[in-house]
């Protein structure tokens, strides 16, 4: 079963069974992704968008699998350079929060596309 770490409200609501809503920023949700994988869980998707422009995005979506029984370094070294990369990309430019709705969107349509190769695998 998949889990979507997500700070997105309308991933919450569409999603409501399947996750793990933060109720805080982009950074806080990659720190909950990053702590997951110390725990065991996989990830699915990677933490950090594709595009530099949707780096910038109030809203984050990933996806982690089940808890296994040992961690996964790869996947350790993608949670932990993910929230230093996000840090450092974000110390110097804002969160724009002009586009809310349509950041929501986006990340929910990122999102979606996501799922649907994992479906195929």
């Amino acid at each position: 079963m998949q889990t979507i770490v997500t700070n997105n409200p309308i991933v919450r609501d569409k999603y409501s069974e399947n996750v793990l809503f933060i109720d805080g920023t982009v950074e806080q949700v990659l720190i909950r992704v990053r702590d997951l994988v110390h725990e065991g869980y996989e990830l699915i998707t990677h933490p950090l968008p594709a595009s530099l422009r949707i780096m910038f995005s109030p809203y984050r979506s990933v996806i982690i699998g089940q808890k296994r029984g040992t961690t996964d370094p790869l996947h350790i070294e993608i949670a932990e350079e993910s929230v230093l990369k996000y840090k450092r990309q974000m110390s110097n430019r804002d969160v724009d929060l002009k586009h809310n709705t349509d950041y929501q969107q986006i990340d929910l349509i990122l999102l979606e596309s996501a799922l649907g190769d994992v479906t195929k695998v």
